[in-house]
């Protein structure tokens, strides 16, 4: 316990000594917090529309003034023409236009089917969906407001017959950042376990520092431990105070229990720094290893439900996931954050990032190659 004790009180100095590592585990990660919690966002606001007013009835107006008072659209006015129309879209001067036809109203009091004309740029599929929807939550407004005068109408056909109440769990104002928040956490926390880990390595072999270790007669187990510990405080470190700003920063909503992520948070770093290890165990320079790294982190991000939903994936990504770290405390994280859950509930999970943390723990003391 001697020698191990040396070795993790070496790695913090050498970790407090060097200028570069400090800025990127207490500084970076919590700017980037702030920023990407903001800009990382799939809310719809502000986006450009045009509208084309062929009717010019009060009823055209009234609906115009709907979409000006909606915080999810900035409303252009133009008269109908066809150049301008396709110059609009193909110079993304707007996202969407909308053309109200002549005789909008007249056909509205007398029963005839309407239909308004909704042209989208489909380029950004996402967006473009979320404006199909607002735009037609919009019209579909308008029927309401102004049922008292059209009476001519079959109102309990064009009308839905049944009242659908949805009740929101866990996240009752669909706020965003409940959603992001947990998912930048992990991202910061993974940065901490397998880059840290994988460059402190990787650098005390370019500088050579690690031959004096090979030659002397520590183990692999207490090598390798002793570089695993220090980033795991780290990490649990990065969390709390990543944690903190959340809920005081953005009311981030913490249901469950502190020791629950604490364990969770372990493992997780375990799995992390294991592979973090492996490849610093097959890198010799921090190229090599930065090239590596980026490969499985960025695969790990995008498949880990950070920004998209797993069970909207394909089967094969989904089946990918199994190895995926981030996907189980991606999962974990928002659980415990929003549903309060408890290892219980969470076992399957457990389980897992147990599994995965001492398989490349063990793979990587397995591989490490140390000359006496």
């Amino acid at each position: 316990m001697r020698i191990l004790y040396r070795l993790i009180l070496k790695e913090f100095k050498q970790i407090f000594r060097n200028k570069i590592m400090l800025p990127v585990i207490f500084i970076i990660p919590f700017i980037q917090t702030i920023i990407l919690v903001y800009s990382a966002t799939l809310e719809l606001k502000n986006s450009d529309i045009t509208i084309i007013d062929m009717d010019k009835s009060m009823i055209s107006a009234n609906l115009i003034s709907k979409f000006q008072a909606s915080p999810f659209f900035k409303v252009e006015l133009m008269s109908y023409n066809e150049k301008e129309i396709s110059d609009a879209l193909l110079k993304d001067k707007t996202k969407a236009i909308l053309i109200i036809p002549k005789d909008f109203e007249k056909n509205l009091r007398s029963g005839i089917p309407v239909k308004i004309l909704l042209n989208l740029n489909a380029i950004d599929s996402q967006s473009s969906g979320l404006i199909n929807i607002y735009v037609g939550q919009t019209v579909l407004g308008i029927f309401k407001d102004f049922k008292p005068f059209l009476s001519k109408i079959d109102l309990e056909q064009q009308m839905p017959k049944v009242d659908i109440r949805p009740s929101y769990w866990y996240n009752q104002n669909l706020n965003f950042k409940f959603f992001m928040l947990p998912g930048i956490l992990t991202i910061l926390v993974s940065m901490i376990g397998i880059f840290l880990t994988s460059f402190n390595i990787v650098r005390e072999k370019e500088m050579g520092t690690i031959e004096q270790i090979n030659v002397t007669p520590i183990e692999k187990w207490q090598f390798l431990t002793g570089k695993l510990l220090p980033f795991v405080l780290i990490g649990i470190f990065d969390l709390t105070i990543g944690l903190l700003f959340g809920i005081f920063m953005f009311d981030l909503p913490f249901e469950g229990s502190v020791y629950t992520m604490f364990i969770f948070t372990i493992l997780f770093l375990i799995a992390g720094i294991g592979i973090g290890l492996l490849i610093a165990d097959f890198s010799n320079t921090l190229q090599q290893s930065m090239f590596m790294l980026l490969f499985f982190f960025l695969i790990f991000i995008l498949m880990g439900g950070t920004f998209t939903a797993v069970e909207s994936m394909p089967d094969w990504a989904q089946a990918i996931n199994v190895v995926n770290p981030m996907y189980y405390y991606m999962r974990v994280v928002r659980s415990i954050l929003l549903k309060g859950s408890g290892v219980l509930d969470l076992i399957k999970d457990f389980w897992a990032l147990l599994v995965y943390g001492i398989t490349t723990v063990f793979v990587a003391v397995w591989a490490y190659r140390k000359t006496v």
